[in-house]
């Protein structure tokens, strides 16, 4: 009987890294899709990122509702309310393109937005069905999922942006529906998971004592520079690249290697938090993040896109593995939806300020002032969390 709790957990963790897998394959597709779709149906290029824009936007504003959903009703509930809304948003920008509508692509963003920040609470539920010690590994292996889709996303936006021809990119956002629905057939084995926090509804005062606890408001710090400054070189790195004179099949390509470099290291970025600790782990992500900044800013040629999007890629790894590890082990269950849902929502919102950003930048200024602008934020990060491991070290 003794036996019984793993063998449940293991199934769960089996059924949510599933799900996690193919609902995240669209992730990549919406990198490629996002600014490629807007500059042909936008009203001017300085908003050819702005479905992006708003995909980011409206994960802003659904973390929070899908932590409190997930704490009242459970994970499983969470999770197939935000595939059925992904699936929703691909047909939505299918028929946008269909009709030449740059608001309904907006839309249909914004729906796919939603449901690819209710994906993000995956890592946490990860932690939930494993036992304590194991959350750094747990988090850091459900991230794996994201290799897959680094390799399968991408490809299955070649094998179908032209499947609707001479509607360009609809067959890909109908792919997305597809997968989305795919992905919710493995939460049918899901059982074991309850509701996260039926106990604490902190408001005001009381939750803000909650989220400014240093060690948590430190966790959330690190995980929105991390998820910002990649964000904010990624999201118009397609634009930049067909700028520059390349494919879109070779910016496509670019996007695969950076994608398998967030997700690659998952295998171990976990076992290395637990021997030499997440501040550490975290640290080593803002250094590479600086070094995909310089790499960006020192030139345009095919190297320097390949080189830099793959230090972004590891340094976001790092950096955002190592934040929901610190903000894991500090977080009391009942504070659960609260806190994970503040953090979410911070990061959604440092993104989509990145991504907004982004656009007008590489429009105007151009990509190396853009990578040359990541600098003082990374610069600016490190130097607080070396001052909170010097404080925690001088209390200890």
């Amino acid at each position: 009987m003794d036996d019984e709790p793993i063998t449940r957990g293991a199934v769960a963790y089996i059924g949510l890294l599933a799900a996690n897998t193919i609902l995240s394959s669209a992730m990549p597709m919406l990198i490629i899709l996002g600014g490629l779709a807007g500059l042909m149906l936008s009203p001017s290029p300085a908003l050819a990122t702005f479905p992006a824009s708003v995909q980011v936007f409206a994960g802003l504003l659904a973390t929070g509702p899908f932590s409190m959903v997930m704490g009242r009703f459970g994970r499983r509930a969470g999770f197939c309310a935000g595939g059925l809304l992904a699936a929703a948003g691909g047909l939505a920008c299918a028929w946008a393109l269909v009709e030449g509508s740059f608001a309904m692509l907006c839309a249909g963003h914004a729906a796919l937005g939603a449901a690819l920040a209710c994906y993000q609470y995956f890592r946490f539920a990860a932690a939930e069905v494993v036992p304590p010690a194991w959350s750094p590994v747990a988090i850091s292996l459900m991230l794996t999922s994201g290799l897959v889709a680094a390799f399968f996303g991408p490809q299955l936006f070649i094998w179908t942006k032209d499947a609707l021809a001479p509607i360009p990119f609809a067959g890909a956002y109908l792919a997305i529906s597809a997968i989305s629905l795919a992905g919710l057939v493995p939460l049918t084995f899901v059982r074991l998971l309850r509701p996260t926090s039926a106990g604490r509804q902190s408001t005001g005062l009381p939750a803000l004592s909650v989220l400014l606890q240093p060690g948590i408001a430190t966790a959330m710090a690190m995980g929105a520079v991390s998820q910002g400054v990649m964000v904010f070189m990624m999201a118009p790195t397609p634009l930049a690249m067909i700028e520059c004179g390349f494919s879109e099949s070779i910016a496509g390509d670019v996007i695969r290697w950076h994608v398998v470099a967030m997700f690659a290291p998952s295998f171990l970025t976990g076992f290395v938090i637990k021997r030499i600790g997440a501040k550490a782990v975290v640290a080593a992500g803002l250094l590479l993040l600086a070094v995909a900044a310089l790499v960006a800013a020192a030139g345009l040629s095919g190297a320097h896109f390949y080189v830099s999007l793959i230090a972004l890629g590891v340094g976001w790894n790092f950096g955002f593995i190592g934040a929901t590890a610190m903000l894991a082990e500090r977080v009391a269950p009942a504070d659960r939806a609260l806190v994970q849902g503040a953090n979410d929502t911070i990061i959604a919102l440092c993104a989509t300020i990145s991504t907004l950003a982004a656009g007008a930048i590489v429009t105007g200024p151009g990509w190396t002032f853009l990578a040359a602008a990541s600098l003082p934020v990374v610069a600016a990060t490190a130097l607080v969390l070396l001052f909170v491991r010097s404080t925690a070290r001088a209390a200890g």
